[in-house]
C-alpha cells in the first residue's frame, strides 16, 4: 500500500516483485537535491547517453556540443569520417574551447583551436600546434630557451569521451570502461538497425522546459494507463487493449495498434502499429505508425524538480509536408497534456505527504525505471 509520511519515513528499497507494496521508488528520490547530484555520475556518468543525430554533421570537421550533467562535450567527424567525442576542455589551463554549438546549428572547423592562449587541435583531438611563447622563455629571466621542455602531443591531446552507435545515433559514456553499448541496448540495436532511420533528416527541434523530476516525465512516457483519461484526440484511433509492453533490460517498447481503418500507408516501419522506445536513462525514439518519419527525446535534467526535453523529428525532406506537420501536431498536442499531468504529479510528491507511492499491476515499465534507477543509486 501506499506510504504515508506520517513523521517516520519509512520507505524501502523498490521490490523486484511488482506485486509488492514497496514497487516504487520513495519520494524523495523525485525532489532531494542531493538525489540530482548523486545522479550526475551514478547514472549520467556511467551509462550510455545519446548525444545526437550522425546526419547533422556528415562533413569532416563539422561539430556539435552537448552538455550531460556537468560535462560538456564536443562531437565532430574526423577526417576518416569517423564520429568521435572529446570533452570540451582545453589541455593547457581548462578553458572551453568551443561555445556552446546545438546539434540543430552544428559548426565547421578544420582544427579545433582554444581562444585564450591559441592550443590547437587537429580533428583527432591530438595536439597540433601552440604558440611561441610556449617553446621560448624569453619574458622569464630565470629561465632559458633550451630548458624549456617539449611538449608532448599525447599527453596534451584532448580528453576523449567513449562513443558509439546504434545506426545513425550516437551515444556517449563518461565511464573509465564501460559495458559495451551493444550490450546495454540489447535487442534495440538489432531493431532501430534494421530501419531505414539514417535516411532521415532532422526537420524540426522543439525545446521544452518542464517543472517536474526527470524520472517523473520518464515513467509518464513509458505507460499509457493515462492516455483514455487524457489523450482523447489520440486514442480515439487505437485499439489500446491489443496494446504491447515489452520490457528488456535497459529498453522498454510500448506498441500500440491502429484501428484497421486508419490510413497507415505513411510509415517508417512495415507494422501497423505505432512504437515507442524508451531506451535508459533518457532517451526515447517515437514512431506513431501514421506518417513517413520519426521523432526522438531527450529528457534532460536541470535539477531536482526540471528537466527539459529535447525533441527532434526527422523526414526525408526537411520542408515539410501537410502530413509531417500534423505528425509534429499531434506530438506536441501529446507533449502538452503530458506536461500537465507530469507538473501535477511533481506537486504531490514535494507536498511531503507521501514517503513512498505505489504502482499498478500492468505499469510494470515503470517498475523497469525505478528498478534501474535503484540499482544504479547502489553501486
Amino acid at each position: 500500500m501506499t506510504r504515508w509520511n506520517n513523521g517516520l519515513d519509512e520507505v524501502e528499497q523498490v521490490s523486484a516483485d511488482i506485486t509488492d507494496e514497496t514497487n516504487a521508488l520513495p519520494a524523495r528520490y523525485f525532489t532531494d537535491p542531493s538525489v540530482h547530484e548523486m545522479e550526475k555520475e551514478k547514472v549520467f556518468g556511467r551509462y550510455w547517453v545519446y548525444a545526437g543525430h550522425a546526419n547533422c554533421i556528415p562533413e569532416a570537421g563539422d561539430y556539435f556540443t552537448r552538455t550531460i550533467g556537468d560535462r560538456e562535450i564536443i562531437v565532430l567527424r574526423n577526417h576518416d569520417g569517423d564520429i568521435q567525442a572529446f570533452y570540451n576542455v582545453c589541455a593547457h589551463r581548462g578553458s572551453a574551447i568551443v561555445e556552446e554549438t546545438p546539434m540543430t546549428d552544428p559548426d565547421n572547423a578544420r582544427r579545433i583551436q582554444c581562444p585564450y592562449h591559441l592550443w590547437t587541435y587537429d580533428l583527432d583531438g591530438d595536439l597540433a600546434s601552440t604558440p611561441r611563447s610556449f617553446e621560448e622563455a624569453r619574458l622569464n629571466p630565470d629561465l632559458e630557451d633550451e630548458d624549456v621542455p617539449d611538449l608532448d602531443a599525447d599527453s596534451n591531446s584532448l580528453m576523449d569521451v567513449h562513443s558509439d552507435r546504434i545506426g545513425p545515433f550516437v551515444f556517449v559514456n563518461f565511464a573509465a570502461d564501460p559495458m559495451p553499448l551493444a550490450e546495454q541496448a540489447g535487442k534495440l540495436k538489432s531493431e532501430l538497425e534494421s530501419l531505414p532511420l539514417a535516411e532521415y533528416e532532422l526537420a524540426q527541434r522543439i525545446v521544452s522546459e518542464v517543472e517536474c523530476n526527470w524520472k517523473v516525465f520518464g515513467g509518464n512516457y513509458s505507460e499509457c494507463d493515462h492516455c483514455q483519461a487524457n489523450h482523447q484526440d489520440w486514442v480515439t484511433d487505437l485499439e489500446l487493449l491489443d496494446s504491447e509492453l515489452e520490457v528488456n533490460d535497459y529498453h522498454w517498447v510500448l506498441h500500440y495498434k491502429h484501428r484497421e481503418d486508419v490510413d497507415d500507408e505513411m510509415r517508417i516501419h512495415d507494422e501497423h502499429e505505432a512504437q515507442f522506445h524508451y531506451f535508459w536513462p533518457n532517451f526515447t525514439v517515437n514512431m506513431y505508425g501514421t506518417a513517413d518519419g520519426y521523432g526522438t527525446y531527450i529528457i534532460d535534467p536541470i535539477d531536482e524538480e526540471r528537466f527539459q526535453l529535447v525533441a527532434d523529428y526527422y523526414f526525408k525532406d526537411p520542408e515539410l509536408t501537410d502530413e509531417e506537420e500534423q505528425f509534429i501536431r499531434t506530438s506536441r498536442q501529446l507533449q502538452e497534456e503530458d506536461f500537465e499531468l507530469v507538473e501535477r504529479q511533481q506537486r504531490g510528491l514535494k507536498s511531503g505527504a507521501i514517503a513512498q507511492a505505489q504502482l499498478g499491476p500492468n505499469e510494470h515499465t515503470v517498475h523497469k525505471l525505478h528498478r534501474l534507477a535503484q540499482a544504479a543509486y547502489e553501486v
